[in-house]
Order: structure tokens, then sequence, then C-alpha cells
């Protein structure tokens, strides 16, 4: 039985993988082609929320996706926010040159570096339930204020908001926003139902994470 899951866990990881080098190859090639420059911003706003949503329609009506989930856990889903420190120093980067609003890229940027390093510490300590609350709840919290400064700048027209149309920066709205979203969502209902660990030689099964 141990055997069969991890066979489909594994399965379920290899196609997860395609499926966002796919969507991440999508986006690269789209910024490149400079189609983002070309639609008005609140096509592109619609894009970067679709990045959301369709990943949780697809959490809520695929039973499949939903275990694979559960099989990888907190741990895993939270080990993906680290790449936030990364965006931040993007961030970071394009403020210094003028490439960004300055009050988005504070917000952005330095939401991101403290959720990326937040991630990190909750990994290297032991596992418990409130850290992995705690860090989703701030994270979630800084992906609306992001996603809500970078919506308000465009919506305004910003010119220096066309940064974000271009690589490398198109790569964080518009993959690795949907993604975040996405994936904090589901650790909220992997706490709320309770998330699934798996033990050496045991099957898999469900347990509270220690408080």
């Amino acid at each position: 039985m141990d055997r069969e899951l991890e066979l489909r866990k594994r399965r379920g990881t290899r196609v997860l993988l395609v499926v966002l080098a796919i969507w991440g190859l999508a986006v690269a090639f789209a910024a490149e082609a400079g189609f983002y420059r070309a639609i008005p911003p609140l096509f592109l706003a619609a894009i970067i929320a679709l990045g959301i949503v369709v990943p949780i329609i697809i959490y809520a009506m695929s039973d499949g996706f939903r275990a694979y989930i559960e099989a990888i856990g907190l741990r895993s889903i939270t080990a993906f926010h680290i790449w936030r420190i990364a965006a931040a120093l993007v961030f970071f980067w394009y403020g210094a040159h003028n490439l960004l609003p300055e009050a988005f890229v504070r917000n952005a940027g330095w939401g991101d570096l403290i959720a990326g390093f937040l991630a990190l510490g909750v990994l290297l300590l032991p596992e418990s339930r409130n850290r992995y609350l705690a860090f989703h709840i701030f994270g979630f919290a800084d992906f609306v204020v992001a996603v809500g400064t970078g919506l308000t700048f465009f919506l305004l027209n910003d010119p220096r908001m066309s940064g974000i149309q271009t690589l490398p920066m198109a790569l964080i709205p518009l993959y690795g926003v949907g993604i975040s979203g996405a994936s904090h969502i589901m650790a909220f209902d992997l706490l709320r139902r309770g998330p699934l660990r798996r033990g050496p030689g045991s099957e898999v099964k469900r347990a509270a994470v220690q408080a």
C-alpha cells in the first residue's frame, strides 16, 4: 500500500512539474513577444487573477489533486515560498533603477523578503501547526497587499508599471503570484481539515501537526 501511494505521489509530482514548466515557459514567451504590453491593464489584471482562480477551481473539483496536495503536505507547500526572497531582490533592483513605483517596491519587496525568510524559519524549526498557520496568514496578507498595490498603480496607468510586462519581472505577477496565492489557500484548507503525515513504513494517515 505504501509503495502504491508513493508511486502515485511521484507521478503527481511529475505531472505538476510539467504543468508548471509549461506555464512558466508560456509566460516567458508571451512577455518576450510583447503580448502583455499590447493588452489593456484590466485584461492583464484578469490574467493575473486567473492564475490564482484556476488552480483553486481544479483543487476544489479534483479529488485526485486534493489527495496529492495532502500527500505532499504543508512542509512542501511552505518550502515553495522561499522563492519570495529572490522575488524581493528583483523588486529592489527594479526600484533602485526607478523601473517600478516606490510604494509598490516597498510593499511587495519587503513583504516578500520577510515572507521568504519566515518560510525558511518555519522549515528549520520543529514542525508546528501554529507556525504553519502564522506563516500562511502573514504570507497571504502580504500577497493581498502586494497584488492590490500593483493593480492600483496599473489602473492609475503609472508608466513605471510597464516593468512587470517584461522579463524577468513578468514571471513574478504572472507566474509566481498565481502559484503562491493558490498554495496559501490550499494550505489553509489542509490546516482546517488536519494535515497528512507519512511515517516511514506506515500508511498515510490524518494527524494534527503538533502545536
